[in-house]
């Protein structure tokens, strides 16, 4: 009872970053900045996923690795099961405006859960590694490593022409585009929106240092299981 008193809140905070950032992904950002349009480039999803790297590194804080790594499994289940079965419930609430077929589905589920599970148990390591140093250089440190390892991996599953193994590959992401929606370089635009993902979460990263330091501020004396 003690373990599962301690447990359920990192669980039920993670499965609700994971399952909101599931759902808020389906909604592009609206918007222009001169003559950039933000939709090419981000969703809400992709403000609210690097909050997952928080309650991992808490839990490390608070519980150390065992917890932690606990927690990051709870997450990937969440992120592939929400993965299948988020989008056809929005479609069919009339939520977003097109069905994922069920092939690209497995395939964004396989990119979600590998992109999840790799990215936080690196941000476990390295965290117990820094555990020691400054309290803004760890969260900083392991969310930096654990965010590029995250969008390599998620965008380039889901998306790259090499994965296609996985599943049918999306021909809107393979097309050429200009990089990041207005440089004079031309690549996939699945590139783009890589980069403007990961530009996202380190920004987030900066901001959540804001309540990591004052929720760890009460933890000063570290509890491991």
């Amino acid at each position: 009872m003690n373990f599962l008193k301690r447990f359920l809140p990192f669980v039920a905070a993670m499965a609700l970053v994971v399952v909101a950032s599931n759902i808020l992904v389906q909604f592009p950002m609206q918007g222009q900045i001169g003559g950039l349009s933000l939709a090419d480039l981000l969703t809400w999803g992709a403000f609210t996923y690097p909050f997952s790297f928080l309650v991992t590194d808490l839990a490390n804080r608070r519980y150390g690795p065992a917890v932690a790594r606990k927690v990051v499994f709870v997450g990937f289940m969440t992120a592939v099961i929400c993965s299948i079965l988020v989008p056809p419930f929005l479609f069919r609430h009339g939520l977003i405006e097109f069905e994922t077929p069920a092939d690209r589905l497995v395939r964004i589920a396989a990119a979600s859960g590998a992109a999840f599970l790799t990215a936080q148990l690196l941000d476990v390591t390295v965290f117990n590694r820094l555990r020691r140093q400054s309290w803004w250089r760890v969260p900083i440190v392991g969310t930096l490593v654990g965010s590029v390892l995250d969008t390599l991996v998620f965008f380039g599953v889901a998306f790259s022409a090499a994965f296609a193994f996985v599943g049918p590959n999306d021909g809107f992401a393979l097309q050429p585009a200009p990089l990041m929606g207005v440089l004079p370089i031309e690549t996939m635009r699945w590139v783009s929106w890589a980069l403007g993902d990961l530009s996202v979460k380190l920004i987030i990263a900066v901001v959540a240092l804001i309540p990591y330091r004052l929720l760890a501020a009460r933890w000063s004396q570290p509890a491991f299981a």
